[in-house]
């Protein structure tokens, strides 16, 4: 046994980001190239944490959402998220069916989404999700939940990357 400092010393936790998302929304497929650069500047130290907030005037973003988490329970939550959003316009038009092609396209198990849709197995997590942001004050996408602060990206994503690196940054050095 080696009872060196080194080998007891436990990474510190990831800094979390909840991302308030709707899959149909243009506003958070611009999002995408903010969320890149997080991930590029900051890799696992970051959590970027999926949050569903489908709103009612797109008439997809509740299934896109529950097959975000099929996607999520095969693996691949992320990727096929990034996909969804890539197609935003393309989803309007085809509904559920485009879901699925993505899937198979990503080769995640097309016909398990399908299912999944249909049986609705994860609705309750959408649900929940949409219900937590609806309590916390979240009112269109994209919103960012970090250290308990609520960043807008809705009517605006000005300046937004800028606020969550300053505040991952600090979080990252408390935990120096």
């Amino acid at each position: 046994m080696n009872d060196s400092p080194a080998s007891s010393t436990q990474r510190p936790a990831p800094v979390v980001l909840d991302v308030w998302c709707e899959l149909q929304c243009a506003d958070c497929r611009d999002a995408l190239a903010d969320l890149r650069a997080l991930r590029a500047r900051y890799g696992d130290r970051l959590e970027l944490r999926l949050r569903h907030f489908p709103l009612e005037k797109h008439r997809h973003a509740f299934a896109a959402a529950q097959a975000a988490e099929e996607a999520a329970e095969q693996g691949s939550a992320w990727p096929y998220v990034e996909a969804v959003l890539d197609r935003v316009a393309e989803l309007d038009r085809k509904g559920e069916p485009l879901l699925v092609e993505i899937a198979g396209e990503l080769g995640l198990d097309a016909e398990e989404f399908d299912t999944a849709l249909i049986d609705g197995r994860h609705i309750l997590i959408v649900d929940a999700d949409q219900a937590e942001g609806k309590a916390i004050g979240v009112t269109g996408t994209p919103t960012y939940v970090i250290d308990g602060q609520r960043l807008d990206g809705g009517k605006s994503q000005d300046g937004l990357l800028e606020r969550i690196q300053e505040i991952t940054d600090r979080l990252l050095a408390d935990q120096a």
